[in-house]
């Protein structure tokens, strides 16, 4: 198998790069075998469409927590679930 193949067959190593860039930097590289491997992925472009919102929530989450304490109780748990849910659906 040639260097483009595992490339575009591996969707493993795109979720992790898919992971990484929405934490921090990805080189160059990882960039383009990224992009390589969406455009022909299309369940890796839906992984990447879902983890942006759930990671943008969270954030917003932790952002609006800053100012008022929130707790894990379950009636916040299902809420959250209920959010996320609701967000996944849109797509």
């Amino acid at each position: 198998m040639g260097p483009l193949k595992k490339i575009v067959y591996n969707c493993h190593k795109a979720t992790f790069l898919i992971e990484k860039k929405l934490i921090g930097r990805i080189t160059l590289r990882e960039e383009i075998e990224l992009r390589i491997h969406l455009f022909g992925c299309g369940v890796c472009r839906i992984y990447q469409r879902q983890t942006k919102k759930i990671t943008g929530m969270i954030r917003q989450l932790f952002a609006d927590s800053a100012n008022s304490e929130k707790h894990l109780d379950d009636t916040f748990k299902k809420d959250l679930q209920g959010k996320i849910e609701n967000e996944l659906d849109k797509n």
